[in-house]
Order: C-alpha cells, then structure tokens, then sequence
C-alpha cells in the first residue's frame, strides 16, 4: 500500500465521517433513529440494502465458493430466476410488512400474535443473529491485514501489540460511531456512498482483470479443474461436495421461504416511503444478484489462473505459503483472495480496492450492529415496560445495546476459529431463527387461520434443529464414534488431532493428508491391526495398534511410528516439533444410537441441508397446529392497513376484479414509470431462465457439450453482464443521488409521533391506538 493508496482510503471515511455527523439532527426521534421515518426512496435503499448485505464476509464467502466452482455457480444460480420474479412482481412478504407500519419483525408478531411471542421471537432473533455476526469482525481484519500486508506486530507505545484485535477494534469503532451519530439515516446514508463508491471500484477492477488475463489463459485455468469439480462444465459437479446442484436447490426454497426472515438489515424493512415503494426498491434489488456480483466471479478465477499458469510460479508459490501457514484449511481460504489481490492490482487502483472493501465491512456492520442492538431493546427489554421512555433516553438506550453488541461480536471474533466455510456457518446460524420464524412471518401475514400457539411450535422447532446442527457441526466427529479413535498432544499439551480410525491411507494421497496443528507436517494412518472379535455394532474394528506415518507439506514420508491401544502415548520427535500419540478405544453406550445420528449429521450433512429441515419441519408444524387447534380468523385488514383501516400514506384499496396485470403483481400503484422499470428489470432473469431451460434440457437428454464450449459460451456471459453493470450502475447512482436529496426534504418536512415507538396496544401500533370517540373497533 502506497501513499496513494492509504489517502483513497482514509479519504473516504473523512467522507462518511462528514455525512454521518450531518445526519444527526434528524435521527432524534425513536421512528427516525430506527427506520428512518419511513422517508427513504427506492434508489436509495436497493444501493444502501444492497451494500449492506454485501459486506467483506459475504465477498470472502462468494470468492471462497467461486474459487471451488467457478460459472458453474452462475448457472445453478440460475434457478433462482423463477422464484426471483415470482417474489419482485408479487413484492412477496416485502409489501405486507410494510403495510403493517412495523418496524421490527417482531413488532409485527405481537401485531399478529402475542406479545410473550414477541419477546421470545426478539431473544431468539438476537441470540442467533450476535452469533452469526460475531465472525464477522475477525474475518473482515485477517482480510485487510493480508490485503494491505500489515505486519502481524506492531509496536505502540513500547508494547507489541497484535495487529489482528487491534485492526477490530477500530473497524467496529468506525462503524459503531456512524450508528451513534445518526440511527438508520446515517447507516442508509453512508451506506449508499459505499455503495456508489464500491460498484465503480468493482467495475474498474474487473475491467483492468479481464484486460490482464487474456480469456485463453482464463480458459486453460479452468479447464485444468480434476473432474467432478468442473469450473464451466454445470453438470460436471459430482465430487464437489460442499457446492454442488443440491446446494442450489435449497437456495432458491430459502429465497423464497426466508423472505425477510432474517433481521440484519431490519432498519431496511421498514424504511421505505410507503409499501409500493417498498415493493420497487426490492423489484430493483434483483440487478445486484444478476449482474453487480460479478466482482464474486471474476477475481477468484483470475486468481485462480495465478495459481495453476506457469507464468506466474513465483507469486503462485507465495500465496500458497501464506495459505497453508494458517491454522485450518477453512482460515487458508479466507485469506488466499487477498493476499492474491494484493499482487494482482497496482498502486492506486489496490487503495481504491482496498476503500471499496471498508466500505463493504462499515456498511454491513453498522447495519448488522444496528439491527440486533435495537432488535434486543424494542422486542426484549421494552414489552416489560408499562410507561413509555422519552424519547431521548430511548435513543441512548438503543445506542448502548448497540455498544454491547460490538463488545460482545470484538470478543467472540478472538476466540472463535472457524472449522468450516463460512457460506455454511452462516446459513446454520441464520437458521436457528429464519428456520422457524419464516413460517410465522408467512402465515401471519398471508393466512387468516395462522395461530399463535402455531406461530411457536414453529419457532421452537426450527430452533431446536438449528441449534442441534450448530452443536454437533463444531464437535470433531471422533466425540461420536464407537471404535478406535487416536489423539495427538503438541509440546505445550494442546489436542491437535482427534479422529477415528477408519481404514488404512495409501501414500498416493499424502499430499492430502491434514496437518497436525501448525507444525506444517501431515500426517495418516497408513497401517491398522484389528481387534478379533465381533464388531458388528460399531462403526469400526477397534484396534490393537496403527502406523502413524508423518509426512511433509508436499507428502514426502519422513517417519513411521506404530501406536499401541492404551497407555500413556507414544512421544514422537520430528525436526523442531514434539508430539505424543495416544490410540484408545471408544465403546457403545445406551446414548450411542443418539451419537450415530450426530456423526451422520456431523460427517455428510452441511449447514445448508440443515437449513432445509428446519424449513420443512417448520412449515408442516405450522399448518398442523393451526387447522387442529381452535379456529381463529384475524382481522387482516386492520393489520395490513387496508379499506377503512388505512392511513395517510399507507391505504391500499382491494380490487375486488383484477386484471390479469393486477393478479401479476402490477396493480393500480404502478405509474407507467414504474411499469417500464419493472419491465426492464425482469426481462434480463427471464431471458436467463428460458437460457437455462432449454439448455439443461439439452443436456439431460444426452446430448453432450464439450467444456471448450461451455468455456466460450462464458467469456459471452461475462461481457453481456459487464456491459449490463456498467448501465445499470450509472442509472442506480444518478436514482440514487436523488433520492438522498429527496430524503433529506422529507426528513425536514416530517413531525414525528412520540407514540411511534414500537410499543402495541391491543394488537396495534401505539401510534395508531384513537381515544374517546370516533374509534376504530376491531
């Protein structure tokens, strides 16, 4: 990093610094401090959400991912196209949550439901999402510390400091000020810059990548992928066990099944103008999934072609050392792409790269540090209040929640390591809440018949699920098995390995073999002798003994030592490191028909098939309790604000006869405007998905396409696409610089409702609540 790299980047936060510090006159209002007074335009929250839901953990997740697959994550993307125009056209979820005037999700459930479900559903959304995001800190700092190749010690103040908790600290420190300053008008606000900023950094790159590497050199790197892990080739995935057609299909059931269900970007929820408004900003929202993501794409692969082209040996042979120097396989990946990107781009355009990417890691965080700060306040602490707090103590309290959650995410980032990859660590956290809330939200919006105590079972069981996966996920998988297991001790005492004995390896695969700890040396069981007797019960022949073979990083044998069953271990000594080895015997117990479920769950279920089944048995609960349990039909108009129940701002009329545009989703609320955008939007995953069809059709009735082909018909792909972001961006940034204009007019205009707090009274908004005559009954 440069002199000129270090100002684009402290520039930029100058800037937001600025913006935020702007913003605080208007977030001094509760509504304003949480949702914005609901003043936000289209433009504005389809570039700010859409920034916040990026982040630096949700690139690292994508670069980790595409670095495995490829395009063919593109094309099994693809899928999605369907259920992405079912949801924009219909504004799925998105507009009846709006109509609500809720600004959590959990508001909305003591709107619908009850207020002890209120309280349990906030615990269970904090709790899930502070775990969640708790990794993030770590991940963002090991990224910039490899990207700006910051030393792993610093000095201050005559003490050696480690940069990694250093860097956090003031990461979060940054965002955490912007919250404080100005609510969610600061967090959209600057947001939106970081968005701006970043989709034309991205584009730059991108643009510079494709010029460097010509598309034959890209080609030949992929091509070279072993089969069953084809990076062009959709249908060649079949030993790609962690990103394969199934991980597909289940993202689309989450798409749809999940809609809003996760609350990290709540303050988005419920910011827009109105629920039309709502409805077009998540209408416009599906550009960044279809061609603003292709940063994702583009950068793994061109490192990709570093690490397997002759012509870049050298960088290649850095990288992997920064690679395999970190603790797990998971952590290797994570730092590979910048630790590449840093080699890869020149003097300015890696700052612009690398104020892009802070920009990412402020914009998700002060949103997520937003979100579950004031999720615990107003869905946790306030229902127990009878009286109303002032308006300024209700700020300073959010703003305190918010504190503790940046404490909470500093802490659990040092100690946390990561064991698996971060697309899968999120997905089985985020599940312990959307699992089973998804259904709650759906019904509760959707169906009359929906029950409270429908609602519950619901929740508690995708909880249940979800926390069972995360707990047996993180335990290694010898804490289940019945038969031999082996533990190796290094010099200071610590486990470093504790695994089942299976079968014998084969030196053909060494090169594979994990690593024991940091030592750099791998190591495997190349010889078991097996206990007579019969074993039928367990998973494995115990053993009276096993060759433990030590090898170097690349596989070449250094020592072979024989493990006796039981006793004190066997001390082994190669070069600099010192372990002990130790075989011993685990037997059945009555709790062993429980670990066999945990092993198979721990050895062949990922985070997302678990998310699936907390979907499925959620979903089934939900139906079952409400149609068996005592009939009860809410009052959906007054929930949605329609008919005489409607609002300035918010009433929607009922067509008793739609039109077959109407029953499509676009009704009366669409300018002409509107419909061309709408128009416009859509016709781009349209014309992907008819691609898709017809080609995956083609395929499955065994016609064959040659991977020169498939490489080709990509190169197409990545051009339209670029071309298509290029336009798309100019006309979000000019949308969207207008609608902060518009914003900041509507904030001045706005008066503020002490009462809109996020407090329910009899099923309503306290806001909403008409004393003396002229009330609306239920």
């Amino acid at each position: 990093m440069s002199v000129l790299d270090w100002s684009i980047v402290i520039g930029l936060i100058v800037i937001l610094t600025i913006t935020s510090i702007r913003t605080n006159r208007y977030a001094r209002s509760v509504s304003g401090f949480l949702a914005a007074n609901r003043c936000a335009g289209r433009y504005l929250i389809t570039i700010a959400y859409g920034m916040a839901q990026l982040g630096v953990i949700s690139l690292v997740w994508f670069w980790q991912q595409n670095y495995d697959v490829g395009f063919t994550s593109i094309w099994w993307g693809f899928m999605e196209g369907p259920a992405l125009i079912l949801i924009a056209l219909t504004g799925w979820v998105v507009y009846r949550f709006r109509q609500t005037r809720a600004m959590t999700m959990a508001q909305f459930f003591e709107i619908r439901y009850s207020r002890n479900f209120r309280v349990f559903a906030g615990l269970v959304a904090f709790l899930s999402g502070i775990i969640n995001y708790g990794i993030f800190p770590a991940v963002a700092s090991r990224f910039f510390i490899h990207l700006c190749g910051l030393p792993e010690v610093i000095s201050l103040l005559g003490l050696e400091v480690s940069t990694f908790p250093l860097l956090m600290a003031m990461l979060l420190g940054t965002a955490l000020l912007f919250v404080f300053l100005g609510g969610q008008i600061a967090v959209m606000v600057t947001d939106f810059i970081q968005g701006s900023f970043g989709n034309i950094v991205f584009i730059i790159v991108i643009i510079f990548l494709l010029s460097t590497f010509g598309w034959d050199q890209i080609s030949d790197a992929m091509l070279k992928a072993p089969e069953g892990k084809s990076m062009v080739d959709p249908f060649d995935l079949g030993k790609e066990k962690n990103f394969n057609a199934w991980y597909w299909v289940i993202s689309v059931i989450v798409l749809f099944y999940g809609m809003l269900g996760w609350q990290g970007t709540s303050g988005y929820n419920a910011s827009a103008i109105n629920a039309h408004e709502a409805k077009m900003a998540n209408i416009l929202n599906g550009w960044r999934f279809r061609v603003l993501m292709l940063i994702t794409l583009i950068l793994p692969i061109c490192i990709r072609v570093m690490m397997n082209d002759e012509s870049f040996t050298e960088q290649a042979s850095a990288i992997q050392s920064v690679v395999d120097a970190q603790e797990t396989a998971a952590l290797g990946s994570e730092v590979r792409t910048p630790v590449a990107t840093r080699m890869l781009l020149p003097g300015g355009l890696l700052g612009l790269m690398c104020a892009a990417m802070l920009g990412a890691f402020i914009s998700t965080n002060d949103t997520y540090l937003h979100a579950w700060g004031t999720i615990f306040i107003q869905d946790v602490v306030l229902p127990f209040r009878k009286k109303p707090l002032s308006p300024r103590a209700h700020i300073w309290l959010l703003r305190f929640s918010i504190l503790g959650v940046a404490i909470f995410a500093f802490f659990f980032s040092l100690l946390y390591t990561p064991t698996q990859y971060i697309a899968m660590f999120l997905a089985i956290t985020g599940a312990i809440f959307v699992g089973g809330a998804g259904s709650a939200i759906i019904g509760g919006l959707y169906w009359k018949r929906g029950t409270t105590a429908a609602a519950w079972t619901a929740m508690i069981a995708g909880m249940s699920l979800s926390c069972f996966g995360i707990i047996v996920k993180q335990l290694p998988a010898a804490t289940y098995w019945s038969g031999s297991v082996i533990e190796i001790h290094d010099q200071t005492g610590d486990r470093v390995v504790y695994e089942p004995i299976k079968t014998a390896a084969t030196m053909e695969s060494a090169g594979d073999w994990p690593i024991i700890g940091d030592s750099g040396l791998r190591w495997g069981i190349t010889g078991v002798k097996e206990q007579d007797g019969a074993w039928e019960s367990m998973h494995a022949p115990p053993s009276d003994a096993v060759t433990l073979t030590i090898v170097s990083k690349k596989g070449l044998p250094l020592r072979m030592v024989d493990i006796p069953d039981g006793g004190e271990g066997t001390s082994i000594a190669q070069g600099d490191a010192a372990f002990k080895a130790q075989l011993h015997k685990q037997s059945r117990s009555l709790i062993s028909p429980f670990l066999d479920v945990c092993y198979y769950v721990n050895h062949h279920v990922t985070g997302q098939v678990m998310t699936f089944w907390s979907i499925l048995t959620a979903i089934l609960l939900y139906i079952l309790v409400s149609l068996l349990g005592p009939r009860q039909d809410f009052n959906m108009d007054r929930l949605l604000h329609r008919g005489r129940y409607g609002d300035e701002g918010d009433v929607v009329e009922v067509d008793s006869k739609p039109g077959w545009l109407e029953r499509l989703g676009i009704d009366k609320e669409f300018s002409t405007a509107d419909k061309w955008v709408t128009a416009v939007t859509l016709a781009w995953p349209i014309f992907w998905t008819i691609v898709f069809l017809v080609l995956t059709t083609w395929r499955l009735t065994g016609h064959e396409i040659a991977e020169e082909t498939w490489a080709s018909w990509w190169q197409w792909w990545t051009w339209c696409t670029l071309v298509a972001a290029i336009i798309v961006v100019t006309w979000f940034t000019i949308g969207g610089f207008l609608d902060v204009r518009a914003l900041y007019r509507r904030l001045r205009a706005y008066d503020s409702d002490v009462r809109d707090d996020g407090r329910v009274v009899d099923h309503q908004n306290a806001d909403e609540v008409k004393e003396g005559p002229g009330a609306i009954d239920n």
